[in-house]
């Protein structure tokens, strides 16, 4: 995994209002160069799982996130879903971030989908950054018809 440079160390950081505890990197930003959204490792620093690949950092989208998300939206976009489709997103999403593994590991393993979901929906904001990362994800792309969002970079 690529490491992220200093200054986007400090950038969602200060998004955030903390520093990650693992490796990360910028995997789509806004026109401005601005991280949107972050792909983590799929261990902490310390060996820990972490089951969250893509995180959605950008302040404005993740408001409008949790807005949607406040207004019933999990629940909404559980019952708007093909239930096979979805299960077929979180299988895809766990396998591609356990590929990316040390060989050989022995120790706890990230589990679930997306956001560490086994079934169902569970987080919003986790769906849509994995779609705007270019993810295959019903849910995400349920989300992004919802708020007007495209894969291209905004402003």
């Amino acid at each position: 995994m690529t490491s992220a440079s200093p200054k986007d160390v400090a950038d969602v950081t200060a998004l955030l209002g903390r520093p990650l505890r693992g490796a990360f990197f910028v995997v789509v930003r806004r026109t401005d160069g601005d991280p949107m959204v972050i792909e983590n490792a799929p261990l902490l620093l310390d060996g820990t799982p972490m089951p969250t690949r893509y995180w959605l950092v950008d302040p404005v989208i993740r408001a409008e996130v949790s807005q949607l998300e406040a207004a019933g939206g999990v629940g909404e976009a559980a019952s708007a879903v093909d239930p096979e489709l979805l299960a077929a997103a979180h299988r895809r999403y766990a396998q591609e971030r356990d590929a990316l593994l040390p060989a050989g590991r022995d120790g706890p393993r990230p589990s679930g989908g997306v956001g560490g979901t086994r079934v169902g929906v569970k987080c919003l904001h986790a769906h849509v950054a994995w779609w705007l990362a270019g993810g295959d994800d019903p849910v995400g792309a349920w989300v992004a018809a919802r708020l007007g969002l495209s894969r291209a970079p905004c402003s």
